[in-house]
């Protein structure tokens, strides 16, 4: 079972990413790895706002 996109833990966690590559303890390795991550999230987020968009347009031609 597939599980549902959650957009607002997905910004909780860019916003947590942020914070971590911000701090000058945390290793070059380590941000390599949160970008990657961020980069899926963003895709992740792009693509259900353009899914919900889809659908509000979609109610405005009814």
């Amino acid at each position: 079972m597939e599980e549902k996109f959650d957009y607002t833990k997905a910004m909780a966690e860019l916003d947590a990413i942020v914070k971590k590559v911000e701090d000058p303890a945390t290793k070059l390795d380590d941000i390599d790895a949160l970008v990657s991550r961020s980069k899926e999230l963003i895709k992740a987020c792009r693509e259900y706002l353009r899914t919900v968009k889809e659908k509000v347009d979609s109610l405005d031609k009814e």
